[in-house]
C-alpha cells in the first residue's frame, strides 16, 4: 500500500504530530486522535484507506491510543508535557551512551487460589474449569505481589513475586535482583542507571524510604542511579504497563492462579513475537510497613536534584566507603 501511495505515511504523521507528546523518535509516544477521525481526514486528502490500515500504520510507527481518565493522583499537572519531554531526553541520552534504562512498577496484586481469571482458554466443549463464586482471600495461600523491571533497550523483563507487602524496600530489592541477574551481565561497563517510575506507590517521588533504599543499592552496585518520575495522573503511560504487564495478563488469561508456582511459571513463560523475554522469581522476604527514615538519614543521602523539577528528577550517587 505504501509503495502505491508514497505520501500516505507522511500525511498520517502530519495529522498526528500536532497532538503527539514527546520527540518523534521518543520511546514515549501516544496520540489522542481516534482512528475513525484520522481515516476520514486521510480520505478527504485523497487516500484510499480503511480504519484497519490506519490502525496498523499507527502501531508500526510506535503510537497507541490512550484515553483520558481521572485518578487519585489529581488533575493534569501544568508541567506534564514538559516532564515527558525531559524523560524522553534522559532516555535517549542514556541509551546513546550504552547505559541501562528501566521502567518499574507493581502489577495488580493477585489472590492465590482457584478464583476466576478474566479471559478464555481452549478446553473441551461444555467443560469450563470450575472456580470459586466469591473472591475472598484464602489465608493459607495469601496473595501475590508482582513487582516488575522492564529494560527499554533490550525488551526484557524481570518480575519478583512477593508475598508480604508492597514497600519501597521490596521495590529496591527487586531492582537489585534484576541488576545482579540481568542488568550487570548485559551492561558490564555501566556506570549509571536510569529508572522511570510512577509518581506514587512504593516507588513514589515523595517516599523517603524509596530514596533511602536506592542509596543503599547505589552503594552496593557502585552505580549512580537517576530517577525520572512520570507526572501525577499518567501512570498508564509507564512503559512497563503495556510492554510487559499487558503481555503477562494476556499469557495467563482464563487461567486460575491456584498457586505461587503457577504464577511464577506463567509470568516466566511470557513471550512476544517482538522478542520479549521475562524472568520471574518468588521473593519470600518480609517487608514490613511503617519503616521510617529519619531527617538525619535523609540528609545523608547523596542525592543531586536536577535543575528541572528536582522533586521528580534526581540522581543518587554512591557514597564513598559504604556498601
Amino acid at each position: 500500500m505504501l509503495a502505491k501511495d508514497p505520501t500516505l505515511l507522511t500525511d498520517l504523521e502530519g495529522l498526528v504530530e500536532p497532538t503527539a507528546s514527546g520527540h518523534p523518535q521518543s520511546p514515549l509516544r501516544w496520540t489522542s486522535k481516534s482512528v475513525r477521525h484520522l481515516t476520514e481526514a486521510l480520505q478527504r486528502m485523497g487516500h484510499a484507506v480503511s480504519r484497519q490500515l490506519v490502525a496498523e500504520l499507527l502501531a508500526a510507527a510506535g503510537y497507541s491510543l490512550q484515553a483520558n481518565r481521572k485518578t487519585r493522583e489529581g488533575p493534569n499537572h501544568p508541567d506534564r508535557d514538559a516532564q515527558f519531554r525531559y524523560i524522553n531526553q534522559q532516555v535517549r541520552r542514556f541509551q546513546a551512551s550504552g547505559q541501562p534504562v528501566i521502567s518499574v512498577d507493581t502489577k495488580k496484586k493477585e489472590l492465590v487460589g482457584d478464583f476466576k481469571n478474566a479471559g478464555r482458554q481452549w478446553r473441551p466443549t461444555g467443560q469450563p474449569e470450575p472456580v470459586r463464586v466469591h473472591d475472598f482471600l484464602i489465608p493459607e495461600r495469601g496473595k501475590a505481589i508482582p513487582y516488575g523491571v522492564y529494560d527499554l533497550t533490550r525488551n526484557a523483563g524481570w518480575v519478583s513475586v512477593g508475598i508480604d507487602h508492597d514497600t519501597a524496600t521490596f521495590a529496591a530489592q527487586t531492582i537489585g535482583r534484576w541488576w545482579r541477574k540481568m542488568g550487570r551481565p548485559r551492561y558490564r561497563r555501566a556506570r549509571s542507571l536510569l529508572i522511570t517510575a510512577d509518581a506514587g506507590g512504593s516507588n513514589g517521588a515523595r517516599v523517603r524510604l524509596w530514596k533511602w533504599e536506592l542509596q543503599r543499592l547505589a552503594n552496593r552496585t557502585r552505580v549512580a542511579i537517576t530517577v525520572c518520575h512520570l507526572p501525577p495522573g499518567t501512570s498508564k503511560w509507564n512503559k512497563i504497563e503495556h510492554r510487559l504487564f499487558s503481555y503477562i495478563s494476556t499469557n495467563w488469561r482464563g487461567q486460575p492462579l491456584v498457586s505461587l508456582a503457577v504464577i511464577v511459571n506463567l509470568i516466566g513463560s511470557t513471550r512476544t513475537a517482538a522478542g520479549l523475554r521475562v524472568r520471574c522469581e518468588l521473593d519470600r522476604g518480609a517487608y514490613p510497613k511503617g519503616q521510617d527514615v529519619t531527617d538525619a538519614e535523609m540528609a545523608s543521602i547523596n542525592l543531586a536534584p536536577h535543575r528541572f523539577h528536582g522533586d521528580w528528577n534526581y540522581t543518587i550517587h554512591p557514597q564513598r566507603g559504604r556498601k
